[in-house]
């Protein structure tokens, strides 16, 4: 099993960001990644739409890839059915996300925080949960951020910077000064490519937090637990980029975005 790949799938190409995180984290190991484009964004859809995707593509990456983990890159998916996906493969180590409302509480100085997210995760009963476990510890401002991971998907440099400026607007003041947002939660896999553009409205001294490292250590520690990480890998072996969608522009966004190169985008039908 050690030389089986780690999956990984989004409902588009913010898994991306993950997967640089995992490559960096997990340099030995072999990965293929999965989006589902046709059907993206997971953010905008009902939980049941969710929840049958995600299963649906955990059995073809385990059935057809035999992976030996699944890393379920998007918060969405993760509150809708990754209890699913546990239940349904209980020997597979299985990672999901959840917006970093913990950390951002042990950063923040000002305890608040904007949490800046797909409408299906903040809806969702596993981020009220957690949101209501903390809501002692800072005040939170939850902004859902509609439209904002389908213009970067399909890399809407306009949408991006109107969205962006709309929702850092809505999310309320920022800085270091008590009454005021020193620390960002992107609780979205998409987020993390437009972070730059996000804090030019925030200015110096605010935090921004995503899920990509800790989720990479999380899948070395489970890989290691179950004595099947890779002692080495071919540098031959790409990682294979597989997508619902169009490839190319799964490539294109492969292109932009993924530190390291990875083999040609193949398309795959779910």
């Amino acid at each position: 099993m050690s030389a089986s790949p780690v999956g990984v799938f989004d409902s588009g190409v913010g898994g991306l960001s993950v997967l640089n995180a995992l490559r960096a984290e997990l340099p030995h190991e072999r990965f293929v990644y999965f989006a589902d484009t046709a059907n993206a964004p997971y953010g905008e859809r009902g939980e049941d739409f969710v929840t049958q995707r995600t299963l649906a593509i955990a059995v073809d990456l385990v059935e057809r890839h035999r992976i030996k983990a699944l890393v379920v890159a998007c918060n969405t998916a993760t509150a809708a059915a990754i209890h699913l996906v546990r239940a349904t493969y209980p020997d597979l180590p299985v990672v999901g996300l959840e917006p970093a409302l913990k950390p951002a509480v042990s950063l923040s100085g000002t305890r608040n925080i904007a949490v800046l997210a797909t409408r299906g995760t903040l809806d969702s009963l596993k981020f009220k949960k957690l949101h209501a476990s903390l809501a002692d510890q800072a005040n939170f401002s939850l902004v859902p951020c509609d439209g904002l991971a389908a213009a970067i998907e399909s890399s809407s440099n306009a949408a991006i910077a109107d969205l962006c400026a709309r929702y850092m607007h809505a999310a309320g003041r920022f800085g270091t000064e008590p009454d005021q947002i020193d620390t960002v939660v992107l609780g979205c896999t998409h987020y993390p490519f437009i972070a730059d553009e996000l804090r030019r409205h925030a200015g110096p001294g605010v935090r921004f937090i995503d899920t990509g490292a800790p989720v990479a250590l999380q899948t070395r520690r489970l890989l290691a637990a179950a004595a099947t990480l890779a002692d080495e890998c071919d540098d031959n072996i790409a990682t294979v980029l597989e997508t619902s969608g169009a490839p190319q522009a799964l490539a294109a966004a492969a292109a932009r975005w993924l530190l390291q190169p990875a083999a040609q985008p193949a398309a795959a039908a779910r």
